[in-house]
């Protein structure tokens, strides 16, 4: 589906010439003659951009634009103030009013179409993470009042300039808004970019010895700078580079000589939206990880264990190094909770959990697979190590007490568990999660407190106090 163009301006040729212009792009057009129209069909259906008139009677475009960026269902969308007025003031006024941009009458097609897809392009990120942060709301996995981060404390900003003048005006705007600092080799800006930490980098494409634009491609292309707000310096003739540098992915651009006042206003823009997406992503990350991740104890849960298997399993018979498993259940969990509470056995839980995590190694994986029931896969590792690994867990987790009810009282815990190793060739997951549980139920069966090995070939196992 194309993206949703709205065009707003109260003179009926210039609404035309610029329909025309997007619908020959395959731009899907609509467009509205006056802001209280703009808005309501905003609220029916909300476009993926707005170009917006400035001089409009009744209610000109920087009321609209408060209005629109005030309304929680239509702040995220973009929007683009088309004017004749020139004088840096207004486009502060339309800056500080909430617009993304300003295009000057008459418009220059090229750059039109290279900001609006560029726009475009970050308006849809916005709405998958803002999608994928609803699913995880709906499912319960995400909680709405949970924190997502963003920009916080002061904004470290990174000027790329080898202008004096120009770098120095820059970072004297910005003194009250964030920590500048100042790059004018280009092999050190892309150091210092790399090392990451940075929420804005404000890059002249007009260097002498340095290529802007190789910058602006290397932020983009490297992980630690993908999501770094990229603001470029251009000539006054500079659109040809302003539209290869929006292609590539910089979302604003400045024009040379820099007003103190237009800078202070794009790279105030630039950190709400970073912020804002910022904080999408880490209440979207949150939510993957909540979603695989057991609330009570922090230990991977059943769903991540099953999904993740299958892959060390195969991996394993590939490569030819073992795969063990260790089923652990505490025993006579029930009474605990019968005759403490399960406030109590929560607390169990979690000490348990505790000194299973100190009990094996940073590379096994180690998760609740429900109830009181947990399961360790132990990568390249021989059932004769686990055996031993099983053996200790039995001694550290029976040789002290567990402290429940604020150290009120201490209660002996004691576990069981079964033990399995892969065997190549086709042994499966499912496999290997049965012959865990036959050889824990074993251990219950022989006394608990015990371990029982079990594996393929059917031997039954050793055991141990």
């Amino acid at each position: 589906m194309p993206a949703q163009v709205l065009v707003v301006d109260d003179i009926l040729p210039n609404v035309k010439v610029l329909e025309a212009k997007l619908a020959a792009e395959y731009f899907d057009v609509s467009t509205a003659m006056s802001g209280a129209e703009a808005l309501a069909k905003m609220r029916e259906s909300p476009p993926d951009i707005v170009l917006l008139d400035v001089m409009m009677p009744e209610m000109d475009g920087f009321e609209v634009c408060r209005r629109i960026k005030a309304d929680p269902r239509l702040a995220i969308i973009p929007v683009v103030m088309v004017t004749a007025l020139s004088e840096t003031s207004e486009l502060v006024r339309g800056l500080e009013a909430g617009a993304d941009d300003f295009l000057t009458k008459p418009v220059n097609d090229t750059a039109l179409f290279a900001l609006v897809r560029s726009l475009v392009r970050m308006k849809l990120t916005l709405d998958e993470l803002r999608l994928r942060e609803e699913t995880s709301t709906r499912l319960g996995v995400l909680d709405t009042a949970a924190d997502g981060g963003g920009v916080s404390g002061r904004p470290r900003i990174l000027v790329v300039e080898d202008d004096p003048a120009q770098a120095t005006a820059i970072v004297t705007a910005l003194a009250d808004r964030g920590e500048g600092e100042v790059e004018t080799a280009g092999a050190a800006a892309m150091a210092a970019a790399a090392a990451g930490g940075f929420d804005v980098v404000v890059v002249s494409l007009t260097m002498k010895d340095f290529d802007g634009l190789r910058l602006c491609s290397h932020l983009r292309a490297q992980a630690a700078t993908r999501d770094t707000a990229v603001l470029i310096l251009i000539d006054p003739d500079g659109t040809a580079a302003m539209v290869r540098a929006l292609e590539m992915g910089v979302v604003d651009y400045l024009v040379k000589p820099v007003d103190p006042a237009e800078v202070v206003a794009r790279t105030r823009t630039q950190i709400r939206r970073k912020s804002y997406h910022d904080r999408l992503r880490a209440r979207y990350e949150m939510s993957v990880a909540m979603a695989v991740t057991d609330s009570l104890t922090g230990l991977h849960n059943r769903r991540y264990l099953v999904g993740h298997l299958e892959n060390l399993v195969a991996r394993a018979n590939a490569g030819g190094k073992p795969l063990s498993l260790m089923m652990l259940d505490i025993d006579h969990f029930k009474k605990v909770n019968d005759e403490h509470g399960h406030a109590a056995g929560d607390e169990v839980l979690q000490a348990f959990a505790d000194r299973l995590r100190l009990g094996v190694r940073g590379i096994d994986l180690a998760t609740r697979y429900g109830g009181e029931e947990f399961v360790v896969a132990m990568p390249d590792t021989s059932g004769a190590i686990a055996e031993t690994v099983a053996g200790r867990l039995l001694k550290d987790i029976g040789g002290a007490p567990f402290p429940v009810l604020g150290g009120s009282i201490e209660l002996p815990v004691t576990v069981s568990i079964g033990v399995t190793t892969s065997s190549g060739g086709d042994d499966s997951a499912e496999q290997m999660l049965a012959r865990a549980d036959e050889a824990l139920y074993a251990a219950k069966e022989g006394g608990r407190n015990r371990m029982v090995a079990r594996y393929r070939s059917d031997v039954g196992g050793q055991t141990g106090e």
